[in-house]
């Protein structure tokens, strides 16, 4: 089976700007991400042409025309169907999938799930403004309950899915969740994503600046986000706030946000971050985490190695061809009783 093979390439941002007028609104957050992936693509040292776009229906799914990139703009909730279909005919190719929050979870719910839980190789970026901005403002699958918007006047009466347990708990491999306002972060875990053998989904906190406007900015205000964001890294322990003086430890079943110095907390104590391990229990409670109780887990929470959808397939292929005595159509014709017609 081909992998995605890597090259040293000259490539630079350029090489990836669309000549296409981006219509999105000002201050909309998909604008970061935009200009994020544009950094990503020509650090991968993939050429050009085996990069791929998938998108369905939303505001983020005008992406695939504002990248230089092969794409498909999709139907509603649909990519997931698609970007597995072309990473399974071609696993050599570059697959990115981008959707919101409506297009994942409501009519493509079934699709998100099953994504995760397949692990195709497929690089899968879902914006998540907790609202329906395309369609000027219902609420959606990720929308607060109790929220009033265009169509919910006196508040919904739905409770929110939450994606990162969607996808632990679809038996996902990789799991990250950045924010639109920290770019930096944001390229890194998009690398990290990029290097991931599997279906590598990414929650982006992006602000709706019509609908949803501030919908995370508990999460991304300059006075608040220090005490609201826990940002993740691989073998360190899970400290935040200023001068890192609160942490996360585990406290029975649960996890608990403490003060270093205070009932003879140390930074020993504080829970140490394995994305790798395999028990998916202190992934599921991170992605579960919000403010203001909690902080909101930022970075790679989950990314466990296994194999892929289409390594299994195309194996499968294989030893069926080394097994099968037939080589060609011409075998199978000739084979088992024949008959010659004069």
């Amino acid at each position: 089976m081909e992998n995605i093979e890597t090259k040293s390439l000259t490539l630079t941002k350029k090489d990836f700007e669309s000549d296409q007028m981006v219509k999105w609104c000002p201050g909309c957050g998909d604008h970061a991400i935009l200009r994020s992936l544009e950094n990503v693509f020509p650090e991968l040292g993939i050429p050009k042409e085996d990069f791929v776009i998938v998108s369905g229906i939303g505001c983020s799914s005008r992406f695939p025309y504002y990248m230089n990139t092969y794409g498909i703009h999709g139907i509603h909730g649909r990519a997931a169907a698609l970007a597995t279909g072309i990473k399974l005919t071609n696993p050599k190719l570059s697959v990115w999938m981008i959707s919101g929050d409506g297009d994942s979870m409501a009519i493509g719910g079934n699709h998100f799930i099953h994504i995760a839980r397949r692990n195709p190789d497929i690089n899968y970026l879902m914006f998540n403004n907790k609202i329906y901005g395309l369609t000027k403002g219902q609420y959606s699958p990720t929308t607060p309950f109790g929220a009033k918007t265009k169509t919910s006047p006196q508040g919904t009466f739905e409770h929110p899915f939450n994606p990162g347990e969607l996808v632990i708990g679809s038996q996902g491999k990789f799991f990250a969740r950045v924010v639109d306002t920290n770019l930096k972060l944001m390229s890194k875990i998009f690398k990290e994503a990029a290097e991931f053998r599997g279906a590598s989904i990414v929650e982006i906190l992006a602000n709706c600046i019509i609908f949803q406007n501030k919908i995370h900015s508990l999460i991304t205000s300059k006075e608040t986000k220090e005490d609201n964001q826990l940002i993740l890294e691989a073998g360190k322990p899970m400290l935040f706030g200023k001068d890192d003086y609160k942490g996360i430890i585990l406290e029975g079943t649960n996890l608990k946000s403490v003060e270093i110095g205070k009932d003879g907390i140390t930074v020993e104590d504080i829970l140490v971050h394995d994305p790798g391990t395999p028990d998916p229990g202190i992934h599921m409670m991170l992605a579960s985490m919000s403010p203001p109780e909690m902080p909101e887990a930022i970075g790679v929470i989950r990314a466990v190695k296994t194999e892929t959808l289409e390594e299994n397939v195309w194996n499968s292929v294989k030893e069926v061809k080394e097994r099968s005595p037939f080589k060609s159509v011409d075998d199978l014709f000739n084979s088992g009783n024949t008959w010659e017609i004069e």
